[in-house]
């Protein structure tokens, strides 16, 4: 009878502690399953995004099988950085706060000026068959030690170099060990811990010319001095790194715009002017430039680069919109592969006269960051910065007629502009 009692108990016990195992194993299943409820949401709409791109990639090479060609072999040393695809990613991007960045600027900064959606800060360019190296802002001001980089260009230079600051400043918390200095066409980033210098220098026709001011400056009557580019050279001479920026000062308003160029001086008496197709104004400035360069660079000190083109997206019909509208109220990219509407003729132009430079040893790098920047239709401003003027009640009632959409947003697609120039100057 005892042992009976004492087999009861002990089969007692283990459907107790059978029971208890069970219940925990159920408790922990649904905290698990509640759980992954809670990571299904941002996920998803990283899956939305992923999902038509594929789609759209895999149209496209049944449309055109030959693209599969043009794709880099993973296995080889070099890779296309230039040709990918944007992948939607809200856990890397974006790279810093533009609502912290002490430095951006109010045309640039979209979420401060009221752009809601923000989903144009976290994408993430992808190139094929590789990766691009991951920006890191210590190792940069590590090669900047004791050197000067320096941005020559127009607003989508500064543009870029807002974009570099911004990435840079996120890693110098201490306001004491940063500042920033504005001497006329000049803007100076300096993070004083390493001596490093970041600049901007405004001369948006590289030649000297009636847009010199960075403020004062007429859009649609150009002249510039053929002969005349040492008063800007003077700002960059001493640089350890230059990045030159010039297209979209070149570009047509008009279909009669042209380039008024003056030879000569009023001070000799000589002054003479010309008119010229504005891709032969280009010309002329890269020529001059080519020639600059030849004379005055120290191959052995100075690396040399030439932004691509930044597209604009003013007509919408471009992507199968209206085309009035620009690219006011759109949210995502261009997601069909292979989608071309930049012009690239005039980087082909810039790429033919820095080649001549090949045999005194000075080597041009072209960031290519045109095909890239085409796809973000979503990128820009539009209405949201800084006005520095009293809108009208015309402007108020078609807010297409002044949405930007020639800028960038930061955080946005200049950081990827950076993103290449880092590799390049840390890998290349």
């Amino acid at each position: 009878m005892t042992n009976l009692s004492s087999q009861i108990g002990e089969l007692r016990s283990v459907i107790i502690n059978s029971l208890v195992a069970f219940s925990i194993i159920v408790s922990f299943i649904i905290l698990f399953y509640q759980g992954q409820k809670v990571q299904l949401v941002p996920m998803a709409v990283k899956h939305k995004h992923q999902e038509m791109q594929d789609k759209m990639a895999a149209e496209h090479h049944e449309q055109r099988g030959e693209l599969s060609l043009s794709v880099p072999d993973p296995g080889r040393e070099e890779c296309n950085w230039s040709t990918g695809r944007w992948v939607y990613d809200n856990v890397s991007r974006p790279l810093y706060s533009g609502l912290k960045c002490t430095f951006i600027f109010p045309e640039l900064a979209c979420d401060k000026y009221g752009r809601k959606d923000v989903m144009y800060q976290h994408w993430r360019w992808q190139p094929h068959g590789c990766d691009l190296p991951r920006f890191d802002a210590i190792r940069l001001l590590e090669k900047l030690r004791n050197k000067r980089l320096v941005f020559v260009g127009d607003s989508l230079n500064r543009n870029q170099w807002v974009s570099l600051v911004c990435m840079v400043e996120a890693s110098i918390p201490d306001a004491r060990h940063k500042m920033r200095s504005i001497n006329g066409s000049l803007i100076s980033f300096k993070a004083l811990e390493y001596n490093a210098t970041i600049d901007f220098y405004w001369s948006p026709l590289l030649l000297e010319s009636n847009s010199d001011n960075p403020i004062i400056h007429r859009v649609e009557y150009r002249i510039i001095r053929a002969d005349k580019i040492e008063k800007h050279a003077s700002f960059w001479r001493d640089a350890d790194i230059i990045i030159f920026n010039s297209y979209v000062w070149w570009r047509k308003h008009k279909a009669d715009m042209r380039m008024k160029v003056m030879y000569g001086s009023f001070e000799d008496g000589d002054a003479r002017l010309d008119e010229v197709e504005m891709i032969d104004g280009f010309e002329i400035a890269l020529k001059k430039l080519t020639e600059w360069l030849g004379k005055n660079i120290d191959k052995n000190k100075t690396r040399i680069f030439f932004a691509g083109s930044s597209p604009t997206h003013s007509w919408a019909s471009n992507w199968g919109g209206e085309g009035k509208n620009k690219c006011l109220n759109e949210t995502e990219p261009i997601y069909k592969v292979g989608y071309k509407a930049a012009d690239y003729s005039m980087m082909e132009k810039a790429k033919s006269y820095f080649g001549t430079l090949e045999e005194k040893g000075i080597h041009i790098q072209i960031l290519n960051i045109t095909e890239l920047s085409d796809y973000r239709k979503d990128g820009h401003p539009t209405v949201f910065r800084k006005q520095f003027a009293p809108l009208t009640k015309e402007q108020i009632m078609n807010p297409a007629s002044y949405a930007d959409c020639i800028h960038w947003c930061l955080p946005g697609v200049p950081d990827v502009w950076n993103e290449f120039l880092y590799g390049y100057l840390m890998y290349k």
